[in-house]
């Protein structure tokens, strides 16, 4: 029997984000959950470092990786509708867990136990969360310092509405990673030396 799963995977770089937004460039969800698991990683070993956790960086990563993997089949669903009112997110929640689902049942059976729980966030996963969701609200403010360090002034308000989302996390490992490696992404390549 043929596995579909990995051949669909490989079509994340076709599914664009920001779909509402006018980029300079576009960002697909490779890209991003390239990008996120790399946050992810990174959270988890500031948190790990610093605050006392002690939690799986590489299996943070991994969890990155497959984090947006439903959208392969429901496409990216943007912000402003998927959390228009309670119903609807609520609606599209269940149509991501039935996609997640789906492209579970597209692998050999044998191989299915080991992949769910990073297609589909497990309980015992939980712990992860806020780590994943912190990574992909920093993914999205970078996108945005990006399209507003070449001039696109379309992504301001989401900038401002991001960062003050990260902030009311009161994560201190969030606020070590805006503190110290965010200020970066403002510089250019020559200003980074």
């Amino acid at each position: 029997m043929n596995s579909h799963f990995f051949a669909l995977m490989s079509r994340m770089k076709y599914i664009n984000r920001w779909g509402l937004m006018n980029n300079t460039k576009t960002e697909n969800i490779s890209e991003h959950s390239h990008f996120v698991a790399m946050l992810a990683h990174a959270l988890v070993v500031i948190s790990n470092k610093r605050f006392g956790t002690d939690l799986n960086p590489e299996h943070a990563a991994m969890l990155g990786i497959y984090h947006d993997a439903s959208e392969i089949i429901t496409g990216d669903m943007p912000t402003p509708i998927k959390y228009f009112n309670p119903k609807i997110s609520e609606v599209y929640k269940q149509i991501e867990r039935v996609a997640e689902e789906k492209l579970v049942n597209y692998l050999p059976e044998d191989l299915r136990e080991e992949f769910a729980p990073l297609v589909t966030l497990s309980e015992e996963d939980k712990s992860y969360e806020p780590f994943l969701k912190a990574a992909d609200k920093l993914s999205a403010l970078i996108k945005c310092i990006e399209e507003e360090k070449i001039g696109n002034k379309e992504f301001s308000k989401a900038h401002i509405a991001i960062e003050t989302s990260l902030e009311n996390m009161n994560l201190p490992y969030v606020d070590v990673f805006l503190n110290e490696f965010l200020p970066s992404f403002y510089l250019t390549l020559d200003e980074q030396d």
